[in-house]
């Protein structure tokens, strides 16, 4: 790859608010030691990286899921739908995800958790107060 090619995509992933990888540096001016505790931690923070977006692709749908299900019954927006489900998040002291999730087994019959169920009740009681 060439050094215009390399700072070409070096500057777009910097516009996607994603680490570009960092150029290596002259091996004569640059111990090999520290160009090698360098890569590690850089290796080290780019699995770190992968790891966290694997984990997020994963619970993307049942959060998208769970976001039209308060849309259709709100009605709401998208990102009041959102905001929702963060605040039920964050006042039951439970993982979006498994918000979302519990949500979603709602559809099967199954109840929700008396903490998410209380912090719902709160979010949509503050939510239809504020709007009427």
């Amino acid at each position: 790859m060439s050094r215009r090619e390399a700072e070409r995509v070096a500057s777009s992933s910097d516009s996607l608010n994603t680490p570009a990888l960092k150029r290596h540096r002259d091996p004569v001016r640059q111990a090999p030691e520290d160009d090698c505790a360098e890569e590690a931690a850089e290796i080290k923070a780019l699995r770190t990286e992968v790891n966290d977006l694997h984990r997020a692709l994963e619970s993307h749908p049942a959060i998208d899921q769970a976001r039209g299900m308060l849309m259709s019954l709100g009605p709401c927006t998208a990102d009041e739908a959102w905001g929702i489900l963060v605040e039920v998040s964050q006042n039951s002291n439970t993982k979006l995800r498994a918000v979302a999730e519990e949500l979603i087994a709602t559809t099967e019959g199954e109840p929700l958790p008396s903490a998410i169920r209380a912090a719902l009740a709160e979010a949509l009681r503050k939510r239809h107060e504020a709007a009427g």
